[in-house]
């Protein structure tokens, strides 16, 4: 037990920690010292704190990957350059188009790519929704005075009252219904296609692949179990559904940090990625000494250099050159001329 914790990365547990006690704050803050906090939300509480917990301290040992390190301090260089104004667009053009609108699916296949929309869509509108009302940075009372009319709070502001039985009150006491529908929707056709997919199939586990899938079904039937139930049940099964989807939650939330969900969070750094290729491409592109093609920008091949020389390659030939110059293409073309050249010396092709 004690050796797990020796085998810690430090400088991510330090990090993990931090966040979660600012995460706290928050609360307290935004509930306004607790008063408006939900205590019958206070499992939901624990969950999300220990998912971001994890989400955090995986999240750091991934950015101490060399290759990942450097990309994301070249993001933040190029983001607060002199082409601020530049790249800040760029990505938020692109925020829109990847992460909102998972453009970068659709050239994989249009279901595949209305499957991942529906799914990620219903999730991301439920983040915003349940995280606000878990932390207690939104809440609703009824108007003093009145047993039909709602006020809408943030973070003990009012904000927004509404009637009962208007077209605002049914969208916003049924907005986690419309996004388990679109994720039990999105949902339906990943499985169908893990189960129709040769390559998926051949590949694919129960703990990767599926459980992230049924995790979400159960999450959103147990929650739309919920409204059913209060709307034409009268709660005769409000304990069970309540129960029941609290625990889906948690598990999801628990499992976060440790399986496929885990890309969520990487996903927006792929934003920087896409401004360090178009910065690169503006640098000039490398060209290769064998071929004569361009095959990579330039920037690319020498921050390439210094990450291979930090995990202790040296890939530095006797003409001071170094591998990492040539294209792929080139390696393989000058790899086959020198077994031909090996050969010809040798006085035999064969054998």
């Amino acid at each position: 037990m004690f050796k797990l914790f020796q085998n810690l990365n430090k400088d991510a547990l330090l990090k993990a920690i931090i966040v979660c006690i600012i995460a706290i704050i928050l609360v307290i803050v935004g509930s306004r010292d607790l008063q408006n906090f939900d205590a019958a939300l206070i499992a939901y509480l624990f969950g999300t704190v220990f998912s971001i917990f994890g989400v955090t301290y995986r999240y750091s040992i991934w950015l101490q990957r060399p290759p990942t390190k450097m990309y994301w301090k070249r993001s933040w260089q190029f983001l607060f350059s002199k082409h601020f104004l530049e790249y800040i667009g760029k990505g938020i053009s692109l925020f829109f188009q990847n992460i909102l609108f998972q453009k970068f699916i659709y050239p994989r296949g249009k279901i595949r790519w209305i499957g991942h929309f529906l799914l990620a869509t219903g999730c991301m509108i439920a983040f915003c929704i349940t995280i606000p009302l878990t932390f207690g940075w939104i809440h609703f009372t009824l108007e003093s005075g009145t047993l039909t009319t709602y006020e809408a709070h943030m973070f003990g502001f009012k904000v927004l009252n509404f009637e009962l039985g208007s077209i605002i009150a049914f969208i916003t006491f049924h907005a986690l219904v419309w996004c388990s529908v679109l994720v039990i929707l999105g949902s339906i056709m990943m499985m169908k296609r893990r189960m129709t997919n040769g390559g998926l199939i051949s590949t694919q586990t129960f703990e990767g692949d599926w459980l992230p899938l049924i995790l979400l079904i159960a999450i959103s039937v147990t929650g739309i179990g919920i409204s059913f139930d209060y709307t034409y049940l009268e709660g005769k099964t409000n304990q069970f559904m309540s129960v029941a989807h609290a625990v889906t939650v948690i598990l999801f939330l628990v499992w976060i940090p440790f399986g496929k969900f885990f890309h969520i969070f990487q996903r927006p750094a792929q934003l920087g990625v896409n401004i360090y290729k178009t910065v690169g491409i503006k640098n000039g592109m490398a060209v290769c000494p064998h071929t004569g093609e361009e095959f990579a920008t330039k920037m690319h091949i020498e921050d390439l250099k210094t990450v291979t020389n930090e995990l202790g390659f040296d890939f530095t030939m006797d003409n001071g050159e170094s591998h990492l110059d040539y294209s792929p293409e080139g390696k393989r073309s000058a790899l086959a001329q020198a077994h031909l050249k090996a050969r010809e010396e040798s006085g035999s092709f064969f054998g």
